[in-house]
């Protein structure tokens, strides 16, 4: 009985090894794909293209008011486009509106 379960130990443990060495990079599996840190890794940067005429989300202050000892600033989200040079093309209102309540003194 003990015979038994120390080979099965013995098995398992060599499995366990056998496992560990396929997975490491230092495996003959892996050696086509493994890097060591004293190698230069070899990539070439990607060009992205920027796309064209995407809106840009702005916030703009839309009304002040004085309501019972509070500031009420009202702020509209606008769609902003740009061309390439940076200038606005157009600038469209969203529906989308915030405001901001704060003390006065």
């Amino acid at each position: 009985m003990k015979l038994q379960t120390f080979t099965m130990l013995t098995i398992l443990f060599f499995l366990l090894a056998l496992t560990a060495y396929l997975d490491s990079p230092f495996s003959f599996v892996n050696n086509d794909y493994s890097y060591m840190t004293s190698e230069q890794a070899v990539a070439q940067p990607v060009d992205v293209e920027q796309p064209l005429k995407l809106p840009v989300l702005e916030q703009r202050l839309d009304n002040v008011e004085r309501i019972d000892g509070y500031i009420v600033e009202t702020y509209q989200e606008y769609e902003v486009f740009y061309d390439k040079d940076g200038k606005v093309i157009k600038r469209n209102p969203t529906s989308k509106m915030e405001t901001v309540k704060y003390w006065d003194n």
